[in-house]
């Protein structure tokens, strides 16, 4: 027997009992007793959280990066890039299609998971009926961290395959800022101009950037077309 088995045994029972309250560098701890299953894993806990600056810093760490920090092997690795890929697809699920989006905060909601751990920016279209109804979600653009190209062909396409009669179009700022750029008011204003001939409406623009976002037609802009 180990004689980490006690201690692995009441950190897994405190957990179960109090996940919510559950320190970051404890609950990394915790995940890293699957990867080494028989060695002290606090050290190795602190050493990345120490490096990558906090729990979501070493989720969203390049794998080679974590390789260099001492005692992180492969396994370490595709744990936490698991466990990271785990996280986005279940908040993804849970932002279900066919409901009614209510707002730009409704859309933020449904919107949010495809942006979970993005490192370069993402263009995205959220399709709704005319009752605002959730038709679904289609990805348009991926680039590098500082821009996606989006293509007017991209856009209607996604909009009328869905048969959607009005959209959301989001995208996220890696910067992390979420202010709208110049070049954001002028695709917004020249998509809803096209969309418009299509019988599309281009309904709000979003802006995400982390846990914050900015919508376009709350913020007063006003949309031509």
């Amino acid at each position: 027997m180990s004689i980490h088995d006690g201690h692995r045994g009441r950190m897994k029972e405190e957990f179960l009992a109090r996940p919510d309250s559950f320190p970051d560098h404890k609950l990394l701890e915790l995940l890293l007793f699957y990867a080494n299953p028989r060695g002290d894993t606090n050290p190795l806990a602190h050493a990345l959280m120490e490096r990558f600056g906090s729990l979501a810093g070493v989720l969203d760490a390049l794998p080679e990066e974590l390789q260099k920090v001492p005692g992180v092997g492969g396994h370490a690795v595709t744990l936490l890039k698991a466990v990271k890929e785990t996280s986005g697809r279940y908040l993804t699920a849970r932002a279900r299609a066919d409901e009614v989006v209510t707002g730009s905060a409704g859309a933020y909601r449904i919107l949010r998971p495809y942006f979970f751990g993005a490192r370069a920016e993402r263009v995205y279209l959220l399709c709704m009926d005319g009752k605002g109804k959730n038709l679904g979600v289609r990805l348009i653009a991926e680039g590098n961290v500082n821009a996606a190209e989006v293509t007017t062909r991209g856009v209607v396409e996604a909009a009328l395959s869905l048969n959607a009669t009005q959209v959301i179009l989001a995208h996220n700022h890696v910067s992390g800022l979420a202010l709208p750029s110049e070049e954001d008011r002028a695709t917004t204003c020249y998509l809803a101009k096209v969309l418009g001939t299509v019988g599309v409406t281009l309904a709000d623009h979003l802006i995400v950037v982390d846990d914050d976002m900015v919508s376009l037609r709350e913020s007063g802009f006003r949309f031509s077309g």
